[in-house]
């Protein structure tokens, strides 16, 4: 009787769940489409895989599983045979499910503005909820800004210092260990600090994501453009002061590099005449990708012809900014009840020169100082943190 009942417990035994932690893929160079994978394995099971630093979805344990093999470099065999092993399914049905994820998988990859939820069926939990840690830290380097700047543009008053390289090493270190895979570079103007260079390829040793939030004026120098590209940055955005010649001549120089751009444009009562304009020869440049937001409430009207006519352009719309300038996005002329970003503190945080921790770029609370509070006292104080944060 014994045994037949040790039997029976092995058989219907729960499944151990793989290693927590966060597990990088980057596809081969060689593959038709670039794309990088971040999956994020919790201790329950299920999973966390980001595309692109773009698309989120929360995955099951089973689910989770075929991610996990496939970013440990498994064959879509080799794969269903550790499945098959594990879950007590035939080869053929675990080949078959195997060959239906990737397949999604891939379809998101090649289709970027395809709902995963309505098109894919992934399994899917609603955004924000039940993490265990961010999915991107919002560096800000310094709040030093070029000459001539409105220094109202940063609170410099609000830091005494800025923290050191090494210092700020050490927070890309203990966010890649918390589990966060993307840090995007911001201030006031980042590329002010000498070693934003080094910054970048830290960050992409640890595997995460990076991303910079630019003004772009350095990047009109030939060789800077070139040095910061040789760090691996992934991506960056332009925010774009029209009337500076040096930012167009950086435009011209950023457009045909080997880097995902997208440029920003704030629509004021200054510049909203001309707008459009700007629009235009930004499509002419060859920019792919653009931003909106606006000053002011009244300005909506304005933003959602700009909206319309970017697309007319062929221009995508990028309006989920790294760090949000105003409520008054393209996305909230339709869903204005959405006027704060409801991911600030959970989805994203905020560090500031001197390592104190924000929800988000101009919240009032300081939830800790990520050099001298543990990280998981400095996420307990975020998640509980009311969803009403200015953004």
């Amino acid at each position: 009787m014994t045994s037949i009942r040790e039997s029976i417990r092995r058989l219907f035994k729960p499944i151990s769940p793989l290693p927590a932690g966060l597990y990088p893929y980057q596809a081969p160079p060689e593959a038709p489409l670039p794309f990088r994978l971040h999956l994020r394995l919790e201790a329950d099971g299920s999973g966390t895989l980001i595309v692109n630093a773009a698309t989120i979805l929360h995955l099951n344990q089973t689910a989770a599983e075929y991610a996990y093999f496939l970013i440990k470099g498994y064959s879509e065999d080799g794969i269903a045979e550790q499945i098959s092993n594990r879950y007590r399914v035939s080869i053929a049905q675990a080949q078959e499910d195997c060959h239906d994820f990737i397949g999604r998988l891939h379809t998101l990859v090649d289709t970027p503005d395809l709902d995963p939820e309505s098109f894919l069926d992934f399994d899917r939990s609603q955004p924000y909820t039940s993490i265990s840690a961010p999915y991107r830290l919002d560096c800000a380097l310094t709040y030093q800004l070029p000459p001539g700047t409105d220094p109202t543009f940063a609170p410099t008053k609000r830091v005494a210092r800025e923290l050191t390289l090494a210092e700020w090493q050490d927070v890309l270190d203990k966010a890649w260990k918390a589990g966060v895979p993307q840090v995007v570079f911001t201030g006031g103007e980042p590329t002010l600090r000498a070693d934003l260079p080094q910054l970048i390829t830290h960050a992409e040793a640890n595997g995460q994501i990076s991303g910079l939030l630019t003004d772009g004026i350095r990047f009109a120098e030939a060789a800077y453009l070139e040095q910061i590209l040789q760090t691996g940055l992934d991506h960056l955005l332009l925010v774009l002061d029209s009337r500076q010649e040096a930012a167009w001549k950086a435009l011209e120089n950023l457009v045909p590099a080997d880097i995902f751009l997208t440029v920003h444009l704030t629509v004021t009562p200054e510049n909203a005449g001309a707008a459009s304009e700007i629009i235009a020869r930004l499509a002419k440049l060859g920019v792919k990708n653009i931003s909106l937001s606006a000053t002011t409430a009244d300005l909506q009207g304005k933003l959602s012809q700009l909206r319309d006519y970017s697309a007319e352009l062929g221009l995508a719309l990028v309006w989920d900014l790294p760090v949000p300038y105003s409520v008054h996005n393209p996305v909230a002329l339709e869903t204005l009840e959405d006027r704060l970003s409801p991911g600030a503190g959970r989805a994203w945080l905020y560090v500031e020169p001197d390592g104190d921790v924000l929800p988000s770029q101009g919240a009032a609370q300081m939830i800790g100082n990520i050099l001298t509070d543990e990280w998981e006292t400095i996420w307990q104080s975020a998640i509980k943190q009311p969803d009403t944060l200015a953004s």
